[in-house]
């Protein structure tokens, strides 16, 4: 048995952990359990678990292997009297839905994933598309409250040969009552806008992007957090010191952000009339033009969207983005992105939406940041005159450069891959290499546009010392209130 330090830990859905450990070595096997410092196993630990049920000691060959990450069902969130199963493995095509038929649901109470007959519940699929597969929850579990408090083991299977017992997947799920975990319940009061975005290593722009969007109208936050290594919890409990309202989400599993989106849009339910899925290099703008126009007030998004709220057929508001260049800087802008960047390439690109999540289809289908709606149900495009999305794309090398590690999409091929190089989701001119080209900062620069800069600095700089919101720490903010 090989014993090494865990690299990191971090807490998960609020009763669970996550800890990292280095990779075995070749010639062993990928097992794993957990021990306190002086060789106390963790209790509660499904290896400690399943050992004690074949009567092993802690000395004994574990013979539980951890589930293969191509192969595994790893998240599950309760919505109604149905759950919303994720997971790795079924091989379903992008962008299209499939015949429930095909998948059963199983549930456990007991915390072992290793042994098939501890799923003692079976139901049928009711929807199913990409990594998502929706079953309803077995009436017994449905009034068993103490057992949802604690968490349902779940897995799923597919049915390809009635004739036999389908596999079910390795699951390191569980399924829990909503309410268990702090989540708004129906008849509490929903905000208006609050907005959900995936991040990796970001926490130096997530304050400008929380700050600015919150004076827009974005009233609650929804961060996940796909492995981040920068001190993001530090930065989110910083935004909520000063009154945002943000919650940072562990997300550990890799290009899993459509899965991801989808478990946001369930959560965001419950809180949520309507939440935006949107990067944190994006930033809305309510341009002015040639001066005409007046200046966007405080809470002008949530305005925007919040006049769709009791519209019969609309459920989701989409935005055009303009893509910005490194603006001839070599170094990040001290003062953020949006005072940073100022030159663009002059045709939008891509929109991005906010979305009614409760009239969103029962798939939960979505590219990323676009969702299938209900029947009956349409999108509205806003005006580009009326509002656009500020997209800080290209940025300076430095920081462009992190998107060459991985993409978080599933669907998206990672950079150093060497196919799918037509892909809009690379940047034109590049390879497959983080190679900075000589022109660097000087591309992607065909207007220069000031309009949200200009607004930034009349709006949010301080009179006094001309910083701006996100400049100033807790701290030092704190001090002059004193």
């Amino acid at each position: 048995m090989l014993v090494k330090l865990a690299i990191s830990a971090d807490d998960y859905q609020e009763s669970k952990s996550i800890v990292r450990c280095e990779l075995p070595p070749v010639n062993y096997s990928a097992a794993v359990d957990l021990r306190r410092p002086g060789g106390e196993v963790v209790e509660g630990n499904w290896m400690a678990s399943s050992r004690r049920a074949a009567n092993q000691t802690a000395d004994e060959e574990i013979s539980d292997s951890v589930p293969d990450w191509g192969k595994v069902v790893y998240e599950a969130i309760l919505d109604w009297n149905t759950v919303v199963v994720l997971a790795k493995g079924l091989n379903l095509k992008p962008r299209r839905e499939v015949d429930p038929a095909e998948f059963r649901c199983h549930f456990s109470l007991s915390n072992n994933l290793s042994r098939e007959e501890s799923f003692v519940f079976t139901t049928e699929a009711t929807a199913a598309a990409q990594e998502v597969v929706r079953c309803l929850l077995p009436r017994s579990i449905r009034k068993n409250n103490t057992a949802l408090a604690e968490g349902i083991r779940v897995t799923v299977s597919r049915v390809e040969d009635s004739s036999a017992s389908p596999a079910a997947l390795p699951s390191v799920a569980k399924v829990y009552n909503p309410k268990s975990h702090g989540m708004r319940g129906e008849g509490e009061g929903k905000y208006e806008l609050c907005a959900c975005t995936m991040l990796w290593n970001q926490a130096s722009v997530l304050k400008e992007w929380v700050m600015y969007h919150s004076w827009l109208g974005v009233e609650r936050w929804f961060i996940y957090d796909n492995n981040s290594d920068d001190g993001l919890q530090d930065v989110a409990d910083e935004l909520n010191s000063r009154n945002h309202n943000v919650s940072r989400h562990v997300w550990p599993w890799i290009k899993a952000q459509e899965a991801g989106f989808s478990h946001c849009a369930l959560r965001a339910k419950y809180e949520c009339k309507w939440v935006g899925f949107f990067d944190v290099d994006e930033f809305f703008y309510f341009p002015r033009h040639g001066g005409q126009t007046p200046l966007p007030g405080q809470n002008s998004l949530r305005a925007m969207v919040s006049n769709y709220t009791d519209s019969p057929t609309i459920a989701e508001v989409r935005t055009m983005c303009h893509s910005f260049g490194p603006s001839g800087l070599t170094e990040p802008p001290k003062q953020g992105v949006t005072v940073g960047y100022t030159c663009r390439l002059q045709a939008p690109e891509r929109h991005k939406s906010f979305v009614r999540p409760d009239l969103l289809d029962m798939t939960l289908l979505n590219i990323v940041h676009h969702f299938k709606l209900r029947e009956g149900y349409k999108s509205t495009n806003v005006a580009e005159g009326t509002a656009v999305i500020n997209h800080y794309k290209y940025q300076v090398w430095d920081t462009f450069k992190a998107k060459f590690l991985r993409r978080v999409s599933t669907y998206v091929t990672n950079w150093q891959d060497d196919h799918n190089k037509g892909s809009k989701d690379r940047a034109p001119g590049l390879g497959t290499e983080a190679v900075e080209p000589p022109d660097w900062r000087l591309r992607f620069c065909e207007v220069w546009d000031t309009g949200l800069k200009d607004f930034v600095l009349g709006s949010f700089a301080d009179v006094g010392t001309g910083l701006l919101p996100w400049e100033r720490s807790s701290s030092s903010s704190a001090r002059r209130r004193r």
